[in-house]
């Protein structure tokens, strides 16, 4: 590893099915991203279990998923970490919100905030947020507390113009900043990002109703306490960005480098998902698909007669490294 520098970059499967087409784009690129830093040196990348849904979960996928990476050659460098087992340490974490004011107990449903946004006048769509209306901010008033919220409003706020010190030490003077009018960051693909989380999404959820962690504490707390400098992953996820954020600062803790990569998505145009039925990747012929990831990525093809994983990854890093340009958080 660099003296100059460091990466620690992560692969965050949920073990709710085998990896399919969409989610071996993200496996390829953050393995890429990781093998080609320090000029082809590498840094670090890990794989973390993110079973912190356990209905979701199916038995035996976390091993399925894990001998699928290794049949494509994508080989973590330290043993998997699974979030099921780090609740006392998600627990710590909402202590200190708590502590803070920056966390509060919520009462309320589905049903309540849908009744409370339509009093208002708005009406949820498919796949867009539900803004809580801040129903619980100052108080259940005698009814029985249900699940625990970020106090996103109060947060947001109070921060004038905010840089999170330890964001900008680790992102490498990428400019995270946290506003009254929402986070502003800068995403490696995507470019430059904003959303006002206050308005757009609200007080989100820390501890679900029925006692589950969120994923939004689960992946801030895991990526900070991994020493993760990268992250590399759908785009899809582009939106729980500046949640993130948020509780990154909130928390005191350094701002990964983001990068969210392409979508594999269906003939109806939706999005590759296990929920979906997309059919798992082929391990017996694992080129084939690295290569149908590759493509996605904008990397070249694999020279024709090639059958060799090694030699195609070889050649993918080194493309890697010209087409996104690996940055590196300084020591």
């Amino acid at each position: 590893m660099s003296a100059g520098g460091r990466y620690i970059g992560r692969f965050a499967p949920s073990p709710t099915g085998p990896l399919h087409a969409g989610s071996l784009v993200a496996a390829l690129a953050s393995w890429l991203d990781a093998r080609a830093a320090h000029g082809g040196r590498g840094g670090r990348w890990l794989v973390r279990i993110e079973d912190v849904d356990p209905p979701r979960c199916m038995p035996g996928a976390d091993q399925r998923i894990l001998a699928q990476l290794a049949a494509c050659g994508l080989l973590p460098d330290e043993p998997p970490r699974y979030q099921s087992s780090r609740g006392a340490r998600y627990q710590q974490a909402l202590d200190q919100l708590l502590t803070a004011q920056l966390a509060y107990p919520c009462a309320c449903t589905r049903r309540d905030i849908d009744a409370a946004l339509a009093a208002r006048g708005l009406q949820h769509e498919r796949h867009v947020e539900r803004p809580y209306p801040g129903t619980c901010r100052n108080g259940l008033n005698g009814r029985t507390p249900r699940a625990w919220r970020f106090h996103a409003e109060k947060y947001q706020s109070k921060m004038p113009l905010a840089h999170t010190s330890q964001a900008q030490e680790a992102t490498h003077l990428i400019a995270d900043c946290i506003t009254g009018n929402g986070v502003a960051w800068v995403d490696r693909r995507l470019g430059p990002q904003q959303q006002d989380v206050a308005r757009q999404v609200g007080d989100f959820v820390l501890r679900r109703a029925d006692g589950l962690w969120a994923y939004q504490l689960a992946v801030v707390v895991d990526d900070a306490d991994q020493g993760v400098t990268h992250i590399v992953r759908g785009e899809d996820l582009a939106d729980n960005t500046p949640r993130q954020i948020l509780l990154q600062s909130a928390l005191g803790l350094a701002a990964p480098q983001y990068l969210h990569t392409p979508l594999v998505c269906g003939a109806d145009g939706e999005k590759l998902s296990k929920q979906h039925g997309a059919p798992p990747i082929d391990d017996g012929r694992p080129l084939q698909a690295l290569a149908a990831a590759a493509q996605v990525l904008g990397l070249p093809a694999p020279p024709a007669g090639s059958t060799h994983v090694a030699d195609a990854l070889a050649l993918w890093v080194r493309a890697w490294a010209r087409t996104y340009k690996p940055t590196i958080a300084p020591l």
